[in-house]
């Protein structure tokens, strides 16, 4: 079986996972960025540590979707938007942790957030 045919095949499950994992990976963030803002911090590590989890399982799902598709620009846009938001998640809690103003930091990650999902749902096309 060429790889090309197993994502292909395989199309339906990278979808659930990544849509899924999304869902999960939002409400974790939330939840670990407050957490840490109480001064939870065992409890906000922990969650944070699962919504790393989350992170990779959301790009590997999601690059087998890319590939399945075969690369639409609009796509990998996302994408590239995806590790973005990542990134400032990562910011943003790490602030929290360390109680420093990350309110810049968590405006980008919802700011982000919205545009990472209104493209996935197709709201927002090019």
């Amino acid at each position: 079986m060429e790889s090309d045919g197993f994502f292909i095949e395989y199309f339906s499950i990278f979808r659930g996972i990544h849509e899924g994992s999304w869902a999960f990976l939002a409400v974790l963030f939330i939840i670990a960025y407050f957490l840490y803002r109480g001064r939870k911090l065992k409890a906000g590590t922990i969650l944070h540590m699962i919504a790393r989890l989350f992170y990779i399982l959301m790009l590997v799902s999601g690059v087998g979707m890319l590939v399945a598709w075969e690369f639409p620009l609009m796509y990998v846009v996302k994408g590239l938007l995806a590790v973005l938001l990542i990134a400032f998640m990562e910011v943003a809690t790490g602030k929290a942790k360390r109680n420093e103003n990350s309110l810049g930091s968590l405006f980008i990650v919802f700011l982000l957030l919205l545009v990472v999902v209104l493209m996935g749902f197709g709201v927002i096309r090019f």
